[in-house]
């Protein structure tokens, strides 16, 4: 894909997150967005979660590379905020639409010429703003479908002979 199609596309697929996200929390029952699919993986509400915490650390690694500067790895497991029962998914979805409009804000002001800034990631090493906003979107994108797959084991589990059509999309146990 050209830049200027970059560009657009990653601006694009950010604005899909917010309005998505507040469609499955206002529409589903807490207990679908709380439920873990399985031990060790992530609920769709913890999918949130970590989607609020990248988009610093994505504001962050932009603001790095238009200033000309190196940054840091991110460990979710070890940086990302845990999982709180106490705060309300409407909540969650709330402070990520603010965030995420301010994200689409900075880029914005993006132009094609600023694709090729280039930045060292501390563990992964040199990298352009390129490479870092298709990682964003793909990030997004992933982690929704993420958070849709797990809503969706409590259904494969009670679709009988139709679990065929699913194999490619239950959470193993364990």
């Amino acid at each position: 894909m050209d830049d200027a199609n970059l560009l657009t596309w990653v601006k694009e697929v950010l604005s899909t997150g917010p309005s998505r996200w507040e469609q499955l929390i206002e529409t589903l029952p807490a207990e679908l967005l709380v439920e873990r699919p399985a031990p060790n993986e992530w609920s769709a509400v913890e999918c949130l979660l970590h989607i609020l915490d990248t988009e610093k650390v994505f504001n962050l690694r932009l603001s790095a590379f238009l200033a000309g500067r190196d940054f840091p790895g991110f460990n979710p497991d070890q940086e990302g905020t845990p999982a709180d029962s106490t705060r309300l998914p409407s909540s969650l979805s709330a402070e990520f639409t603010r965030s995420r409009a301010a994200s689409l804000k900075a880029l914005a002001n993006l132009t094609p010429a600023d694709l090729d800034r280039r930045a060292r990631h501390a563990e992964l090493g040199p990298c352009t703003l390129r490479e870092m906003l298709n990682e964003w979107a793909g990030h997004d994108l992933m982690h929704t479908i993420q958070a849709e797959r797990a809503m969706m084991q409590p259904f494969i589990q009670g679709c009988g002979p139709w679990v065929v059509y699913f194999k490619d999309q239950v959470v193993k146990q364990g």
